[in-house]
Protein backbone atom coordinates (compact mmCIF):
# COMPACT_ATOMS: atom_id res chain seq x y z
CA UNK A 1 0.00 0.00 0.00
CA UNK A 2 1.25 3.45 -1.17
CA UNK A 3 1.55 5.91 1.72
CA UNK A 4 -0.72 8.49 -0.09
CA UNK A 5 -3.72 5.55 0.00
CA UNK A 6 -2.95 4.85 3.31
CA UNK A 7 -3.44 8.64 4.69
CA UNK A 8 -6.50 8.30 2.63
CA UNK A 9 -8.09 5.47 4.87
CA UNK A 10 -6.98 6.43 7.88
CA UNK A 11 -7.84 10.03 7.63
CA UNK A 12 -10.90 8.72 6.63
CA UNK A 13 -11.84 6.39 9.77
CA UNK A 14 -10.09 8.73 12.26
CA UNK A 15 -7.21 5.94 13.12
CA UNK A 16 -4.09 4.60 12.10
CA UNK A 17 -4.21 1.03 10.18
CA UNK A 18 -3.08 -1.71 12.18
CA UNK A 19 -2.13 -4.29 10.17
CA UNK A 20 -2.69 -5.79 6.20
CA UNK A 21 -2.37 -9.80 5.43
CA UNK A 22 -2.18 -10.38 1.72
CA UNK A 23 -5.68 -12.67 0.72
CA UNK A 24 -6.60 -13.98 -2.84
CA UNK A 25 -8.31 -11.39 -4.73
CA UNK A 26 -8.13 -12.24 -8.45
CA UNK A 27 -6.09 -11.75 -11.03
CA UNK A 28 -6.36 -7.66 -11.53
CA UNK A 29 -5.83 -6.84 -8.23
CA UNK A 30 -3.77 -7.39 -5.25
CA UNK A 31 -5.90 -7.57 -2.41
CA UNK A 32 -5.29 -7.54 1.66
CA UNK A 33 -7.22 -7.88 4.85
CA UNK A 34 -7.07 -4.26 6.69
CA UNK A 35 -7.34 -4.45 10.09
CA UNK A 36 -7.53 0.05 11.77
CA UNK A 37 -6.35 -0.20 15.40
CA UNK A 38 -10.10 -0.29 16.92
CA UNK A 39 -10.09 -3.56 15.45
CA UNK A 40 -12.54 -2.82 12.32
CA UNK A 41 -11.88 -5.03 9.14
CA UNK A 42 -11.40 -4.67 5.62
CA UNK A 43 -11.27 -5.75 2.65
CA UNK A 44 -8.74 -4.11 0.07
CA UNK A 45 -8.43 -4.52 -3.62
CA UNK A 46 -5.04 -2.58 -5.05
CA UNK A 47 -4.71 -2.27 -8.75
CA UNK A 48 -1.33 -3.96 -10.02
CA UNK A 49 -0.94 -1.50 -12.77
CA UNK A 50 -1.89 2.25 -11.83
CA UNK A 51 -5.19 3.49 -12.26
CA UNK A 52 -8.18 0.94 -13.08
CA UNK A 53 -12.17 1.72 -14.31
CA UNK A 54 -12.85 -1.53 -13.19
CA UNK A 55 -12.91 -0.98 -9.24
CA UNK A 56 -15.36 1.63 -9.95
CA UNK A 57 -18.04 -0.63 -12.35
CA UNK A 58 -17.17 -3.25 -9.81
CA UNK A 59 -18.68 -0.99 -6.83
CA UNK A 60 -21.54 0.55 -9.66
CA UNK A 61 -22.03 -3.53 -9.93
CA UNK A 62 -22.58 -4.54 -6.04
CA UNK A 63 -24.64 -1.26 -5.71
CA UNK A 64 -26.67 -2.27 -8.06
CA UNK A 65 -27.16 -5.91 -6.67
CA UNK A 66 -27.67 -4.06 -3.35
CA UNK A 67 -30.62 -1.96 -4.74
CA UNK A 68 -32.43 -5.27 -5.32
CA UNK A 69 -32.56 -5.37 -1.73
CA UNK A 70 -32.98 -9.47 -1.78
CA UNK A 71 -28.99 -10.26 -2.20
CA UNK A 72 -25.96 -9.66 0.46
CA UNK A 73 -23.42 -8.02 -1.28
CA UNK A 74 -20.57 -6.49 0.30
CA UNK A 75 -20.84 -2.68 1.21
CA UNK A 76 -18.91 -0.39 -0.98
CA UNK A 77 -17.01 1.60 2.26
CA UNK A 78 -14.52 3.81 -0.11
CA UNK A 79 -12.72 3.63 -3.67
CA UNK A 80 -10.63 5.34 -5.96
CA UNK A 81 -8.77 5.27 -9.35
CA UNK A 82 -6.77 2.54 -7.81
CA UNK A 83 -8.17 0.92 -4.96
CA UNK A 84 -11.65 -0.69 -3.94
CA UNK A 85 -12.70 -0.43 0.00
CA UNK A 86 -14.83 -3.32 1.10
CA UNK A 87 -16.74 -4.65 3.74
CA UNK A 88 -14.86 -7.53 5.35
CA UNK A 89 -16.79 -11.21 5.06
CA UNK A 90 -15.62 -13.19 7.34
CA UNK A 91 -15.85 -16.66 5.53
CA UNK A 92 -17.68 -19.98 7.02
CA UNK A 93 -15.53 -23.01 6.76
CA UNK A 94 -18.33 -25.15 4.89
CA UNK A 95 -21.75 -24.62 3.10
CA UNK A 96 -24.07 -26.75 3.78
CA UNK A 97 -27.64 -27.75 1.74
CA UNK A 98 -29.89 -24.84 4.10
CA UNK A 99 -26.50 -22.16 2.77
CA UNK A 100 -26.90 -23.63 -0.98
CA UNK A 101 -30.52 -22.64 -0.59
CA UNK A 102 -30.70 -19.44 0.40
CA UNK A 103 -28.25 -18.98 -2.35
CA UNK A 104 -30.73 -20.89 -4.92
CA UNK A 105 -33.74 -18.70 -3.62
CA UNK A 106 -32.30 -15.55 -3.67
CA UNK A 107 -30.72 -15.76 -7.08
CA UNK A 108 -34.45 -16.34 -8.41
CA UNK A 109 -35.70 -13.01 -6.41
CA UNK A 110 -32.79 -11.43 -7.63
CA UNK A 111 -33.76 -12.60 -11.49
CA UNK A 112 -37.17 -11.34 -10.31
CA UNK A 113 -35.69 -7.80 -10.16
CA UNK A 114 -36.72 -6.75 -13.67
CA UNK A 115 -35.40 -3.67 -15.78
CA UNK A 116 -36.99 -1.57 -18.81
CA UNK A 117 -34.04 -2.66 -21.41
CA UNK A 118 -31.54 -5.56 -21.99
CA UNK A 119 -27.65 -4.03 -20.96
CA UNK A 120 -26.53 -1.59 -18.56
CA UNK A 121 -25.93 2.77 -18.41
CA UNK A 122 -22.25 1.81 -18.98
CA UNK A 123 -20.05 -0.65 -20.41
CA UNK A 124 -18.42 -2.68 -17.66
CA UNK A 125 -16.19 -5.50 -16.86
CA UNK A 126 -16.33 -9.29 -17.05
CA UNK A 127 -12.65 -10.73 -14.85
CA UNK A 128 -10.20 -8.35 -16.93
CA UNK A 129 -12.10 -8.27 -20.21
CA UNK A 130 -14.36 -5.48 -21.46
CA UNK A 131 -17.87 -6.05 -21.42
CA UNK A 132 -20.24 -4.26 -23.82
CA UNK A 133 -23.51 -3.18 -22.18
CA UNK A 134 -24.65 -0.29 -24.30
CA UNK A 135 -26.28 -0.81 -27.50
CA UNK A 136 -29.11 -0.07 -30.66
CA UNK A 137 -32.12 0.22 -30.35
CA UNK A 138 -33.47 -3.08 -31.10
CA UNK A 139 -30.91 -4.69 -29.10
CA UNK A 140 -32.12 -3.47 -25.82
CA UNK A 141 -35.12 -4.24 -26.68
CA UNK A 142 -34.79 -7.74 -28.28
CA UNK A 143 -32.41 -10.63 -25.85
CA UNK A 144 -31.22 -12.52 -29.43
CA UNK A 145 -30.28 -9.32 -30.70
CA UNK A 146 -28.48 -8.11 -27.52
CA UNK A 147 -26.44 -11.17 -27.02
CA UNK A 148 -25.47 -12.08 -30.46
CA UNK A 149 -24.03 -8.54 -30.61
CA UNK A 150 -23.00 -7.80 -27.32
CA UNK A 151 -21.52 -10.62 -26.13
CA UNK A 152 -20.96 -13.20 -28.74
CA UNK A 153 -19.91 -10.77 -31.72
CA UNK A 154 -18.06 -8.72 -29.20
CA UNK A 155 -16.04 -11.42 -27.71
CA UNK A 156 -14.71 -12.38 -31.56
CA UNK A 157 -13.65 -8.79 -32.16
CA UNK A 158 -11.56 -9.25 -28.99
CA UNK A 159 -10.21 -12.90 -30.41
CA UNK A 160 -9.95 -11.24 -33.99
CA UNK A 161 -7.33 -8.70 -31.94
CA UNK A 162 -5.56 -10.95 -29.67
CA UNK A 163 -4.97 -13.82 -32.51
CA UNK A 164 -7.16 -16.60 -31.24
CA UNK A 165 -10.01 -16.17 -34.09
CA UNK A 166 -8.96 -18.56 -36.33
CA UNK A 167 -11.25 -19.05 -40.31
CA UNK A 168 -13.10 -21.77 -39.15
CA UNK A 169 -14.18 -19.94 -35.36
CA UNK A 170 -14.98 -17.00 -37.95
CA UNK A 171 -17.22 -19.17 -40.28
CA UNK A 172 -19.25 -21.11 -37.60
CA UNK A 173 -19.59 -17.84 -35.21
CA UNK A 174 -21.58 -16.26 -38.50
CA UNK A 175 -23.88 -19.14 -38.79
CA UNK A 176 -24.51 -19.24 -35.33
CA UNK A 177 -25.53 -15.66 -34.89
CA UNK A 178 -28.18 -15.78 -37.52
CA UNK A 179 -29.08 -18.58 -35.56
CA UNK A 180 -29.87 -17.14 -32.63
CA UNK A 181 -33.29 -15.63 -33.05
CA UNK A 182 -34.55 -19.11 -33.87
CA UNK A 183 -32.45 -21.31 -31.17
CA UNK A 184 -34.09 -18.61 -28.08
CA UNK A 185 -37.67 -18.15 -30.14
CA UNK A 186 -39.74 -18.95 -27.09
CA UNK A 187 -38.15 -18.06 -24.41
CA UNK A 188 -38.93 -14.35 -24.05
CA UNK A 189 -38.32 -12.80 -20.78
CA UNK A 190 -38.25 -9.21 -19.15
CA UNK A 191 -34.84 -8.08 -18.36
CA UNK A 192 -33.62 -9.77 -15.15
CA UNK A 193 -31.17 -8.16 -13.13
CA UNK A 194 -28.30 -10.38 -13.57
CA UNK A 195 -24.67 -10.56 -11.18
CA UNK A 196 -23.26 -11.80 -15.06
CA UNK A 197 -20.05 -13.74 -13.85
CA UNK A 198 -21.49 -16.49 -11.42
CA UNK A 199 -18.79 -18.86 -10.66
CA UNK A 200 -18.37 -20.30 -7.51
CA UNK A 201 -15.78 -17.87 -6.97
CA UNK A 202 -17.97 -15.66 -6.89
CA UNK A 203 -19.89 -16.27 -3.87
CA UNK A 204 -19.26 -17.18 -0.17
CA UNK A 205 -20.64 -18.57 2.29
CA UNK A 206 -20.04 -16.62 6.04
CA UNK A 207 -20.18 -18.13 9.44
CA UNK A 208 -23.66 -17.98 9.84
CA UNK A 209 -24.23 -20.07 7.08
CA UNK A 210 -25.09 -16.76 4.75
CA UNK A 211 -24.55 -16.56 0.86
CA UNK A 212 -22.89 -13.65 -0.41
CA UNK A 213 -22.20 -12.14 -4.11
CA UNK A 214 -19.22 -10.35 -4.96
CA UNK A 215 -16.92 -9.44 -8.04
CA UNK A 216 -20.21 -8.57 -10.19
CA UNK A 217 -20.57 -8.21 -14.21
CA UNK A 218 -23.59 -6.84 -13.61
CA UNK A 219 -26.22 -5.93 -16.58
CA UNK A 220 -30.46 -6.77 -17.31
CA UNK A 221 -30.35 -9.87 -19.48
CA UNK A 222 -31.68 -13.07 -19.24
CA UNK A 223 -32.06 -15.00 -16.45
CA UNK A 224 -30.67 -18.17 -18.22
CA UNK A 225 -27.30 -16.67 -18.76
CA UNK A 226 -26.53 -16.68 -15.11
CA UNK A 227 -27.88 -19.97 -14.44
CA UNK A 228 -25.47 -21.29 -17.41
CA UNK A 229 -22.36 -19.49 -15.92
CA UNK A 230 -23.45 -21.42 -12.32
CA UNK A 231 -22.88 -25.07 -14.36
CA UNK A 232 -19.64 -24.41 -16.58
CA UNK A 233 -16.87 -24.83 -13.73
CA UNK A 234 -19.22 -26.45 -10.73
CA UNK A 235 -19.59 -25.61 -7.16
CA UNK A 236 -22.85 -25.44 -7.11
CA UNK A 237 -25.08 -28.52 -5.64
CA UNK A 238 -28.31 -29.68 -6.65
CA UNK A 239 -30.13 -28.17 -3.84
CA UNK A 240 -29.24 -24.70 -5.35
CA UNK A 241 -30.85 -25.67 -8.47
CA UNK A 242 -33.84 -27.06 -6.98
CA UNK A 243 -34.55 -24.33 -4.84
CA UNK A 244 -33.82 -21.81 -7.64
CA UNK A 245 -36.74 -23.82 -9.99
CA UNK A 246 -39.32 -23.85 -7.17
CA UNK A 247 -39.13 -20.35 -6.70
CA UNK A 248 -38.38 -18.80 -10.51
CA UNK A 249 -39.28 -22.47 -12.58
CA UNK A 250 -37.34 -21.58 -16.15
CA UNK A 251 -39.11 -22.25 -19.77
CA UNK A 252 -38.91 -25.80 -20.75
CA UNK A 253 -35.77 -26.58 -22.86
CA UNK A 254 -33.35 -24.92 -20.65
CA UNK A 255 -30.61 -27.52 -20.79
CA UNK A 256 -30.49 -27.80 -24.44
CA UNK A 257 -29.94 -24.03 -24.77
CA UNK A 258 -27.29 -23.52 -21.77
CA UNK A 259 -23.84 -24.67 -23.95
CA UNK A 260 -24.97 -21.53 -25.96
CA UNK A 261 -24.91 -19.39 -22.82
CA UNK A 262 -21.53 -20.65 -21.76
CA UNK A 263 -20.30 -19.88 -24.76
CA UNK A 264 -19.58 -16.24 -23.76
CA UNK A 265 -17.69 -17.30 -21.41
CA UNK A 266 -15.31 -19.83 -22.70
CA UNK A 267 -14.67 -16.83 -25.65
CA UNK A 268 -14.32 -14.95 -22.51
CA UNK A 269 -11.68 -17.30 -20.81
CA UNK A 270 -10.13 -17.86 -24.54
CA UNK A 271 -9.42 -14.13 -24.82
CA UNK A 272 -7.91 -13.75 -21.37
CA UNK A 273 -6.18 -16.82 -20.64
CA UNK A 274 -5.48 -18.08 -24.16
CA UNK A 275 -5.97 -21.25 -26.67
CA UNK A 276 -6.65 -23.67 -23.63
CA UNK A 277 -10.07 -23.11 -24.59
CA UNK A 278 -10.31 -22.86 -28.11
CA UNK A 279 -11.45 -26.89 -27.99
CA UNK A 280 -14.46 -26.01 -26.21
CA UNK A 281 -15.20 -23.18 -27.87
CA UNK A 282 -15.21 -24.44 -31.28
CA UNK A 283 -16.93 -27.82 -29.93
CA UNK A 284 -20.25 -25.80 -29.04
CA UNK A 285 -19.76 -23.75 -32.45
CA UNK A 286 -20.02 -27.12 -34.26
CA UNK A 287 -22.70 -28.40 -31.93
CA UNK A 288 -25.30 -25.36 -32.67
CA UNK A 289 -23.67 -24.27 -36.12
CA UNK A 290 -22.10 -27.20 -37.45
Amino acid sequence: MNSNLRSRIEKKFAEPIKSTVAVSGGCIANSCKLQLSSGREFFLKQSRGGSSSSFASEARGLEELRKSGVVRVPEVVDKGPDFLLLEWIEVGKNSSDSSMEELGRQLAELHSFHGEKFGFVEDNYIGDSPQSNLTSTAGKDNWPIFFAGNRLHFQAELAEKKGYATSEMRGLLDVLIEKIPGLLSGTEEKPSLLHGDLWCGNYLIDVDGHPWLIDPAVYYGHREADLAMTSLFGGFTKTFYSAYESAFPLVPGYPEREPLYQLYHLMNHLNLFGTGYYGQVLSILKRYAG
